[in-house]
């Protein structure tokens, strides 16, 4: 008799899987879909909420507020803000700040080749609720834009399913639409985020060290037990990597080293455990690794800029 292959979520590598984990922390959902067909001339501010764009038709010009640098993006590109920064969305000949570019307009008929009529921008956003931007370091390592180029690959053809089930949900709403929606958003970003870090060119960054099969275990035994006293040569054991080996690819892949990776998940756990749950900053301390309450609190004024007990009473939903 062939044995049951169980639930994924009860298997032990489950646990280990650092994207979830990134998931659970900030309380990332899905929220609402909408379809933009604006006039040629337009400039539309997205803020406050991490955002995804599929362009359907024509060329649009991406700019993230905090950055000068423009992204130009087409049909079949895929974007994900996955931090909420704020950016606009126009179209090539607009600035951001909604100003028509020199130029943009069309080319008097005494010139030598009238430019032709662009093609109607037409794109879906999606929406993600971040519930918890403050308290994870994973989100807030991710770049603010991510964009997966063409209509080509296996990541892209399963995100096109996707697309097309986003979309019959919208012409076609029934009950249950709305959670099917938020729950293929959710995928969607899943994927993206999948794709995004298989790539050759991806930056160090905590995700390409999970898709490192020579770092992954040390990343997943930290955020399995992140109070436990991991020494930089039990990790690189758990990679089967000599210590030297191991700090340098991890600081390559991941972007800092392991000791500081680990004072970030750290105080993630921490700030978990404070939100939910009335423990004591005593031993919340102890159970995230620290020896003592005084260390702890300096370590998390350090970075949140007041003391474990202020920050729970001040976090929202308590």
């Amino acid at each position: 008799m062939t044995a049951s292959p169980g639930n994924l979520a009860d298997r032990p590598e489950a646990s280990a899987d650092l994207l979830s984990q990134l998931l659970r922390s900030v309380r990332l959902s899905g929220d609402r879909i909408v379809a933009y067909a604006p006039p040629r001339t337009f400039s539309i501010g997205f803020a406050d909420t991490g955002s995804l764009h599929i362009i359907e038709e024509g060329e649009l010009a991406l700019r993230i507020d905090a950055d000068l640098h423009v992204e130009y993006v087409s049909r079949g590109d895929v974007i994900l803000l996955p931090r909420g920064d704020a950016h606009h969305i126009s179209d090539v000949g607009t600035r951001a700040d909604g100003v028509v570019r020199a130029g943009a307009v069309e080319n008097d008929a005494s010139g030598p080749e009238p430019r032709p009529e662009p093609e109607p921008a037409r794109w879906l956003c999606g929406t993600f609720t971040i519930g918890d931007p403050q308290a994870s370091h994973l989100l807030g390592s991710l770049p603010p834009v991510i964009i997966l180029r063409g209509a080509g690959g296996p990541a892209l053809e399963g995100l096109e399913v996707a697309r097309r089930m986003i979309v019959f949900e919208m012409q076609s709403p029934t009950q249950g639409s709305a959670v099917m929606v938020a729950r293929i958003l959710d995928l969607i970003f899943i994927q993206i985020m999948r794709a995004w870090a298989a790539g050759t060119d991806v930056e160090p960054n905590w995700l390409a060290g999970a898709f490192d099969p020579q770092i992954g275990p040390a990343l997943s035994a930290i955020h399995r037990d992140p109070g436990h006293d991991w020494t930089v040569e039990e990790l690189a054991r758990a990679c089967n990597l000599s210590r030297s080996a191991f700090a340098a690819r991890f600081a390559a892949r991941v972007g800092q080293p392991p000791a500081t990776y680990l004072a970030h998940v750290r105080l993630d756990a921490a700030t978990d455990l404070l939100r939910d749950s009335s423990l004591p900053v005593t031993l919340i301390a102890k159970r995230v690794g620290y020896e003592s309450e005084a260390a702890f609190s300096r370590a998390f004024k350090s970075r949140y800029g007041t003391a474990p007990a202020y920050w729970r009473r001040d976090v929202p939903g308590r």
